[in-house]
């Protein structure tokens, strides 16, 4: 997958963006706060997904600007596309997306069009954070490979909401504990397809990861990545639902429906699931240096690129956000050989700081203007 064009203003600082990128290595130079992060999520946007810095859309537009407006071609192994977003200020319907020139109603029409893999110094929040970012993680990761996962992902958080709100309700009086039952049989199926989605994806990250992280530190330290679900052994999740499994999902829910009365919010399930990382078999999280978080953390964005290459025989396009003066000469190889068939782009304040670049284009960001060196 390549990037054909991109133009962008108004998004954020960005001011007349007009590029035609290399299909091999984009260095993006210039001092902070010029942009060079910007134009990393202009390019994401294109995905659909919500934004890597976890912004709102309205922050998009550039302060006292009435709009922002996106454009970019590019090209998979089947064909050329073109998506243009238009995002206003004011109340009412003001974002208009295009894919093709045929509108869509959201951002989920791109997600299986364009797909990217982003890492940024924030990414390490990955290893150090709670459950939530990590399960984002795999639900991010595992969608671009299996479309049905992220419609399953949605009407799971759709029920898992809807069983909340009458959690609450039964709290006030105003319901009762039978009428969980509808919702308990729901999510108990959707959330048993989650898990088996999740855990067949992991399986295959964390043998790549594991491979990674042995190159990394020259086989000295041994690394494993784990799913853990919140009612589930491994050795018990299928490779699809079966009615035994829901069942016990079900049987579950009801068990702990007392408690979630109490709490008000559903504490069983596939909202709890996590992965660990352990290293010499401690976790890394709790007792992982900084060094070695940092490198899990690179590792499993490189790890995703590989196994959506591996299984889609498509490139996604990487975004490399001031990572890579971060990185030792191995560290920094190490990235290289794994994108090396793919399109890059890299920001850096400092180029001297990015070692042995491949071959392609430079651009200097300035103000939130582009220009190419």
């Amino acid at each position: 997958m390549r990037v054909l064009s991109l133009e962008a203003d108004g998004f954020r600082n960005l001011t007349d963006i007009r590029m035609q990128p290399s299909p091999d290595l984009n260095l993006i130079f210039g001092n902070n706060a010029q942009g060079k992060t910007n134009l990393l999520e202009a390019i994401w946007s294109c995905t659909g997904c919500r934004s890597f810095r976890g912004a709102r859309e309205k922050d998009y537009i550039r302060m006292k600007s009435p709009a922002m407006h996106l454009k970019m071609r590019f090209r998979d192994s089947r064909r050329e596309q073109e998506i243009q977003i238009h995002l206003a200020r004011g109340e009412g319907k003001q974002k208009k997306i295009l894919l093709n020139g045929v509108p869509l109603k959201g951002g989920s029409g791109l997600f299986s069009q364009f797909q990217c893999v982003s890492f940024s110094p924030d990414d390490r929040e990955l290893i150090r954070s709670g459950p939530e970012k990590r399960r984002g993680f795999m639900d991010l990761c595992g969608s671009q490979l299996t479309p049905a996962m992220l419609g399953c992902l949605r009407r799971f958080d759709q029920l898992t909401a809807q069983r909340n709100a009458v959690l609450k309700q039964i709290q006030l009086g105003k319901a009762q504990e039978r009428d969980l039952a509808d919702w308990d049989y729901q999510l108990a199926a959707h959330g048993s397809l989650l898990t088996c989605l999740r855990y067949a994806y992991l399986q295959q990250l964390s043998a790549v990861c594991e491979q990674l992280y042995a190159r990394i530190t020259d086989g000295s330290e041994k690394l494993s990545v784990r799913y853990h679900s919140n009612l589930f052994r491994n050795s018990e999740i299928p490779e699809k639902p079966t009615a035994e499994m829901q069942q016990y999902y079900y049987e579950q829910l009801r068990r702990s429906a007392a408690d979630d009365i109490r709490l008000g919010f559903t504490a069983k399930g596939a909202g709890r699931d996590d992965f660990t990382c352990r290293i010499g078999g401690l976790s890394v999280r709790d007792f992982g240096s900084q060094g070695q978080q940092k490198s899990l953390a690179l590792v499993l964005k490189l790890a995703q690129a590989a196994v959506f290459y591996e299984n889609k025989d498509e490139t996604p396009v990487i975004l490399l956000d001031d990572v890579m003066g971060e990185l030792d000469a191995q560290r920094q190889k190490l990235v290289y050989e794994i994108v090396q068939d793919m399109q890059i782009f890299l920001t850096t304040p400092q180029p001297e700081a990015v070692g042995k670049v491949p071959e392609g284009h430079a651009y200097c960001m300035e103000n939130g203007s582009l220009i190419q060196q």
